[in-house]
C-alpha cells in the first residue's frame, strides 16, 4: 500500500447494514502505513463509520473522532511520517484524551518504554515493549489462547510481534502468550501485540468499541 500522508481530504468508510449502540460512532484508523484497511473493514462490519487518518487535522475534522486505531506495520516508518507537521506532538495529546487502540506496531508506539532497540513513542501506556521479540516474518504464527473477553479462547495472529515485558499497576492483562501479556488495557487505552483485524473474530474490536462508548458516557 502506498501511504498518502498529505491527502487533501479524509477518506470515510461508511458502516455496513448492522445497527445498534455503535451505529453513531466514528473511529479513525491511522493510515500512514500498515494494515489500516483491514481494521476499517472490521469496524464497518460492526456498524461503525471509519475515517482514514493521514494528517493531524483529520483527527478533529470534519468532526472529532470518538476513538482511534493505530494499526500494525513498521513502527519506525510510521514515526518518520508522524514526525512531519508536528503530527507526533498532536497525536501524543490526542491519545491521552481519546480512546486509542494500538495493534502490533501500534502497541509499540503507545508504550512508555520501547526496547531492542530503544525508540521514540507516544509514551501513553505504562508498559515496556521489546520489538520483534518473537522473531522474523518466518516465525509468524496463528495461536488460540484463553482471554478475559467473553466468548472463550481467542484466535491471535502474530506477525513479527513485539513482546510486552512489563506492565504498570493500572494495566489490565486480558490475554497472554507464554506468560507474557498480548492484550492489555489501561483506562481508555487498549493494546495488542497480535493482529485482530486479520482474524474473523471481532471480539477485540467490539471490546474497543465498548471502551469508546463508556468513555463517551462518562464525559456527557
Amino acid at each position: 500500500m502506498t501511504p498518502r500522508p498529505n491527502a487533501a481530504a479524509p477518506t470515510e468508510i461508511q458502516a455496513g447494514t448492522k445497527t445498534g449502540t455503535d451505529a453513531g460512532i466514528t473511529i479513525g484508523v491511522l493510515a500512514l502505513q500498515g494494515a489500516y484497511e483491514a481494521h476499517a473493514k472490521a469496524l464497518a462490519s460492526l456498524g461503525v463509520t471509519t475515517r482514514l487518518i493521514r494528517t493531524p487535522a483529520e483527527l478533529v475534522e470534519p468532526s472529532p473522532l470518538d476513538g482511534l486505531i493505530i494499526p500494525g506495520g513498521e513502527s519506525t516508518t510510521m514515526l518518520k511520517f508522524l514526525e512531519r507537521n508536528q503530527f507526533l506532538d498532536v497525536l501524543s495529546t490526542f491519545v491521552l484524551q481519546t480512546p486509542t487502540f494500538g495493534t502490533c506496531a501500534g502497541a509499540i508506539l503507545l508504550a512508555k518504554d520501547v526496547q531492542s532497540p530503544a525508540q521514540t513513542s507516544l509514551a501513553a501506556m505504562d508498559m515496556t515493549v521489546e520489538r520483534n521479540a518473537y522473531g522474523r516474518q518466518i516465525d509468524s504464527a496463528i495461536l488460540t489462547a484463553p482471554t478475559e473477553l467473553p466468548g472463550g479462547p481467542l484466535e491471535m495472529v502474530f506477525i513479527r510481534a513485539p513482546r510486552i515485558t512489563r506492565t504498570g499497576p493500572e494495566v489490565e492483562v486480558l490475554a497472554s502468550r507464554d506468560g507474557f501479556p498480548v492484550l492489555v488495557r489501561e483506562g481508555h487505552l487498549l493494546a495488542a501485540t497480535f493482529h485482530p483485524e486479520l482474524s474473523g473474530d471481532t471480539r477485540v474490536h467490539q471490546f474497543f468499541l465498548d471502551v469508546v462508548r463508556k468513555r463517551a458516557a462518562v464525559q456527557v
